[in-house]
C-alpha cells in the first residue's frame, strides 16, 4: 500500500524543477537584453560626442547635428547634447523591453599643463 503513495511524485518534482529552471532562463535572458540595451546606449553616446567634439569649432547645431546622425545611425535616439566650449555632451537612449536604457559621454580636447 505505501507504494501507491508514492506513484507520480517524481513527475510532480521534475515538473516543479523545470518550471523554476525555465522561470530562470526567462530573467537571465531579459537581464541580459538590459545590460546589452545599456552597453548600446553608451557605445552610441560615445561615438556621438566623438563625431560632434570633431565639429565643435562650427558651433553647436553642426556639432550636435552630427551628434545625432551618428547616435541614430548605431540605433539610438539622441536625448540630449550641449557644447561646453570645446566639449561635447550627449546622452542616448537604446529601447528595450518595456522600457529603454541610457547613456551618456563626454569627448572634447585632452587638457595639458
Amino acid at each position: 500500500m505505501g507504494e501507491d503513495r508514492d506513484a507520480g511524485v517524481a513527475t510532480v518534482f521534475v515538473a516543479l524543477v523545470v518550471g523554476v529552471l525555465l522561470v530562470v532562463a526567462g530573467l537571465g535572458i531579459r537581464l541580459g537584453g538590459v545590460v546589452i540595451a545599456r552597453e548600446r546606449a553608451e557605445t552610441a553616446a560615445d561615438l556621438g560626442a566623438l563625431a560632434g567634439a570633431a565639429r565643435a569649432l562650427w558651433g553647436q547645431g553642426v556639432a550636435c547635428a552630427r551628434a545625432g546622425s551618428v547616435v541614430s545611425g548605431n540605433g539610438g535616439l539622441m536625448v540630449s547634447c550641449v557644447v561646453q566650449g570645446f566639449d561635447v555632451l550627449v546622452e542616448a537612449r537604446v529601447g528595450t523591453w518595456g522600457g529603454s536604457a541610457s547613456g551618456r559621454a563626454r569627448a572634447g580636447p585632452v587638457e595639458t599643463g
